[in-house]
């Protein structure tokens, strides 16, 4: 596992792509590349600058954890509106329809 991924629901129209690559989490072909993130650390949310990360970002044992906004539409299906979090690896990162 390299990234544990927090998907925090919220109806909109707005569309959401994520990729991983080691530390790096790409949302919408925007990098946030967390690799200078020593283990133990916290990066406050403030500090990242974008609306995506909704909350701090911690690197424990290792692994990245990361809280991002999942936006869906009005009549989203249970598995967006209430979504489990993603253990993911490099590649695209799927997200619930």
């Amino acid at each position: 596992v390299l990234m544990f991924i927090k998907l925090s629901p919220v109806r909109s129209d707005e569309q959401l792509t994520l990729a991983v690559s080691g530390d790096t989490l790409r949302i919408n072909d925007v990098p946030f590349d967390f690799s200078p993130l020593p283990e133990g650390a916290i990066l406050p949310v403030a500090a990242i600058g974008s609306s995506w990360i909704t909350e701090n970002v911690k690197r424990v044992d290792g692994v990245i954890q990361v809280t991002v906004r999942l936006t869906h539409a009005e009549d989203a299906s249970e598995a967006s509106r209430f979504p489990q979090p993603i253990t993911a690896e490099d590649g695209p990162v799927e997200l619930p329809k």
